[in-house]
């Protein structure tokens, strides 16, 4: 069970929705490195690595959010966790890093997305994807295309690659 403080706008993924990305995701992330903007509780992050990721960065404003994961990942032995509190757009201009998975669930009232998918973009691996939850349908932008959607009550749900690895 994960735990985590309350936190106004706090919208962890749904089970169902979580079930149908890892299916969209293969199961095995083995050998994988994965980041999570807007991390919240950090469920994606978790989940990555019981399927094998290699690594996975997990980045939120919220500081007691992420105490809260980062003693959640100890307890589960998940020591290739790295939990950083601070804000998505300020970690993607200065980190250099390249993941094969980009997990994106931004707070509904905002709309980040003109420049988070092309950010997320730029740090992707070969054949590396998106994953952006919305409480809206999204369209790709220049240089990346959808390659699965989905929406489960009022959440959309899409997994984006670029278009050369499409």
């Amino acid at each position: 069970m994960v735990r985590f403080p309350a936190e106004a706008g706090l919208r962890p993924t749904p089970d169902r929705v979580r079930e149908t990305l890892f299916n969209w995701l293969g199961q095995d992330l083995t050998g994988r490195s994965t980041l999570e903007l807007y991390a919240g509780t950090g469920v994606l992050s978790l989940e990555a690595l019981s399927r094998g990721a290699e690594r996975a960065v997990a980045i939120d404003r919220s500081a007691a959010l992420i105490r809260a994961l980062a003693a959640t990942a100890r307890t589960f032995g998940a020591n290739r966790l790295e939990a950083h509190a601070g804000d998505a757009q300020a970690w993607l201009a200065r980190d250099a890093g390249r993941y094969d998975v980009v997990f994106c669930d931004p707070p509904f009232a905002t709309d980040p997305w003109p420049w988070l998918l092309p950010a997320c973009a730029a740090h992707l691996a070969q054949r590396g994807l998106v994953y952006a939850e919305s409480g809206h349908a999204l369209d790709a932008p220049r240089g990346l295309t959808v390659v699965r959607a989905d929406k489960a009550g009022h959440v959309h749900y899409h997994l984006l690659a670029r278009a050369e690895d499409a």
